[in-house]
């Protein structure tokens, strides 16, 4: 089923998990979702924190269905789904299923466990930059269509941040062999 508007306006941890197992292609080519993050204006590790607004992060205060795409470190682009205003998804890893060739090509390896395991693995691959901040996730050159059923997800803290370390705001397929790291087990 493809989403509407409403299923973004949900609270952001609800939808990262619900993102889990989707259907996405950006023009054609792309895979299943295995893992997210989720932010929101309250949150010490957002861009969005205490909803300041910066010429950065103005996707996330825009309309939700949005991608807020932004670089990381000066390197890699990384993919956001906007939700209510101020909050976002990241979307760290999939599953490659559509036009691997041209990830590999763009990734330039053939190994598929690091074609999209992690997020600026995942954007490389998919050919995403700048160029997509502020597009409409729901029409080209995005194709997003959610899970029928529910997948199991495993929650965790999220990763290679310095605060709110403790929020476990990371979700992933369980038994994804493509996460861009595994969740520890206790």
């Amino acid at each position: 089923m493809r989403p509407s508007r409403r299923f973004f306006e949900q609270p952001v941890d609800h939808v990262a998990r619900g993102l889990i197992g989707a259907i996405l292609l950006v023009n054609g080519v792309g895979g299943r979702i295995v893992e997210t993050e989720s932010y929101d204006g309250e949150d010490p590790a957002s861009h969005a924190y205490q909803m300041r607004r910066t010429l950065r992060n103005a996707s996330m205060f825009g309309p939700s269905a949005h991608a807020y795409v932004y670089r990381s470190y000066g390197i890699h682009w990384c993919l956001n789904f906007v939700c209510q205003p101020g909050s976002a998804v990241l979307i760290r890893a999939l599953e490659p299923l559509v036009g691997i060739s041209v990830m590999r090509r763009r990734r330039g390896t053939a190994n598929g466990k690091l074609l999209c395991s992690g997020p600026g693995r995942l954007c490389q691959a998919l050919g995403i930059d700048k160029r997509l901040d502020g597009a409409s996730l729901l029409r080209k050159p995005f194709s997003l269509v959610l899970p029928e059923d529910h997948w199991p997800v495993q929650q965790g803290p999220r990763i290679g941040l310095t605060k709110a370390v403790e929020l476990l705001r990371r979700f992933g397929h369980r038994d994804s062999r493509f996460l861009s790291r595994r969740f520890a087990t206790s």
